[in-house]
């Protein structure tokens, strides 16, 4: 049978706010149903590295803390450190860039808790069910202490996975710094001399050392490297490459087996927003305009089945003149493949369907 995706779009009148639309949408799919009394809820979201006006904004994780508490249980807003240079790479960081971003238990009704400790390390290793390439994940352990899982997804491109939506929330975003290394393993870049202009972005953007300027030309210490990708993003001249031609896949892989890691054992519900759907992630410290228009608002108990749904929708939009995306020019190849030809966005899809994290035949029921 198809999983339920329920679906509404941004409109709005007088008579109901885009909160309150929310509100109905969630409790329509569903997330009532789950009992929520005296329990620890764990609302994995990502808060915005710091410049970056694409993600999602507090008022939207509100509407969650609200119905949570409403419902009987103990809500908070999580996330796992980052890799890489940026305003959450430790939990002090991390916490205040979350404040500044609009995430203060004023705004949003309930506290953060950075789910990997200070510095990263504060992990609990799970067993993979079905696992091929991850056998214990190392998920950051207030995600894990957690008795209900709610992923609250921005809905977006992504230069190494294609797109980031729940799965990614889920499996990238609770990964500890280890985790993430993990997830990361094949992604090791290397430079192509004959392109590399010596400019230092990469030195720059490397939380590690890893990248070494050497008569003109860098090179990548592999030893210090973490293989989080952020070099070849950056490079202006497009003179790093990963060595793995399949690192993406394998990546989606990982992403869609640690995802499984924190769902299995106990409820979880699923919601993305599908706006501002900008073609970098939120850890950027800048976002381009939105590849295409904005789309709605979905709502499951299947992470697959919605990811393939927003992915769906979104491909089903005109390019957004001016983007990334329109320039590209390239009729001929989805959304996000267009975007990031290096890409395989459906390995994630694929994967979680053949480990029972979800399903790739679903039902949209719009409301």
């Amino acid at each position: 049978m198809a999983s339920k995706v329920y679906f509404t779009d941004f409109c709005t009148g007088t008579n109901e706010t885009l909160p309150q639309k929310l509100s109905r949408l969630v409790l329509t799919a569903g997330m009532d149903k789950i009992d929520f009394q005296d329990k620890f809820v764990a609302i994995k979201i990502h808060f915005g590295e710091l410049g970056n006006m694409a993600h999602l904004r507090s008022g939207y994780a509100r509407v969650i803390v609200d119905l949570v508490k409403d419902l009987g249980g103990k809500p908070f807003l999580t996330d796992c450190n980052t890799l890489y240079v940026g305003s959450r790479k430790n939990a002090l960081d991390h916490l205040e860039t979350a404040y500044l971003n609009g995430f203060t238990p004023y705004s949003t009704g309930c506290h953060v808790i950075i789910a990997d400790g200070l510095k990263g390390t504060d992990e609990v290793a799970v067993p993979v069910a079905g696992g091929e390439y991850v056998k214990e994940a190392k998920i950051g352990r207030a995600i894990m202490d957690a008795d209900i899982v709610i992923s609250l997804s921005h809905f977006k491109g992504h230069e190494g996975a294609g797109f980031g939506g729940a799965l990614k929330n889920l499996g990238m975003g609770s990964g500890s710094g280890e985790g993430k290394r993990e997830m990361h393993d094949t992604c090791r870049p290397q430079v192509d001399a004959s392109a590399c202009i010596g400019c230092g972005t990469c030195q720059d953007n490397c939380a590690h050392g890893a990248p070494t300027l050497k008569d003109g030309v860098m090179s990548i210490d592999l030893n210090k490297c973490a293989g989080c990708g952020r070099c070849i993003d950056v490079c202006p001249v497009k003179a790093i490459h990963s060595q793995n031609d399949q690192a993406n896949t394998l990546l989606n892989y990982k992403i869609a087996e640690y995802a499984k890691a924190v769902c299995d054992g106990r409820p979880h519900f699923h919601i993305s927003l599908v706006r501002d759907v900008s073609p970098y992630c939120d850890c950027h410290a800048e976002n381009d305009i939105p590849i295409v228009p904005d789309v709605g608002m979905f709502a499951s108990f299947d992470p697959v089945a919605l990811d393939l749904a927003c992915a769906e929708a979104v491909i089903a939009q005109p390019a957004m003149p001016g983007s990334k995306l329109a320039k590209a020019n390239r009729p001929d190849l989805d959304h996000f493949t267009a975007d990031f030809p290096a890409t395989d966005w459906r390995a994630q899809i694929d994967h979680g369907k053949k480990i029972g994290l979800g399903d790739n035949s679903y039902e949209v029921i719009t409301i």
